[in-house]
């Protein structure tokens, strides 16, 4: 299974994929960022989300894609770009036909380090350690997708498989 990980944001919205087979450990694949200028009109920033997690996706050819859930604080600006960001990655994966799973930041820091209140550092170390690399990949908005592409792995692959199942008996197919 190869799944995106998506950390949405309007300056730096991060992509990380990872690939597994049931019973290896996940393989690191790539990391990266979609950039856009801070100064660049809204929408203008929202279609160059859109055309690189394209070609993320037209790259990398993902099974599945996690997106962190956008949780809203206290800066509701903020939180507003974060969710269109997101709202961009779940509609360019939706039009190619790929699931899309919403894993919460407390959910993605659990699965990782153990606990939901781990720190960036404390995630980029054990994405690090989990796949077997030297160090989390650079920015620390690629390693926290690349931790969401993980957890996906660890905790939303075994329900895929179990929808999956679910909806073969319903049609009749048993492979």
């Amino acid at each position: 299974m190869r799944v995106l990980g998506v950390d949405p944001g309007l300056t730096r919205c991060g992509v990380g994929v990872i690939e597994a087979d049931p019973g290896r450990p996940p393989r690191f694949i790539a990391a990266g960022v979609v950039a856009t200028p801070a100064g660049l009109e809204l929408p203008k920033r929202l279609v160059r989300i859109e055309a690189g997690l394209i070609e993320w996706i037209e790259q990398h050819e993902p099974d599945v894609v996690a997106v962190e859930r956008v949780f809203a604080d206290q800066n509701v600006l903020s939180v507003m770009g974060t969710a269109q960001a997101a709202g961009i990655a779940m509609l360019v994966a939706a039009r190619r036909g790929i699931p899309v799973h919403l894993h919460t930041p407390t959910e993605v820091k659990a699965a990782i380090t153990g606990s939901g209140r781990a720190d960036k550092a404390q995630v980029g170390t054990m994405v690090a350690r989990v796949l077997r690399l030297k160090a989390a990949p650079p920015p620390a908005d690629a390693a926290d997708a690349v931790a969401l592409a993980i957890c996906h792995l660890w905790r939303g692959a075994g329900q895929d498989r179990i929808e999956a199942a679910l909806a073969r008996t319903r049609t009749g197919r048993t492979a």
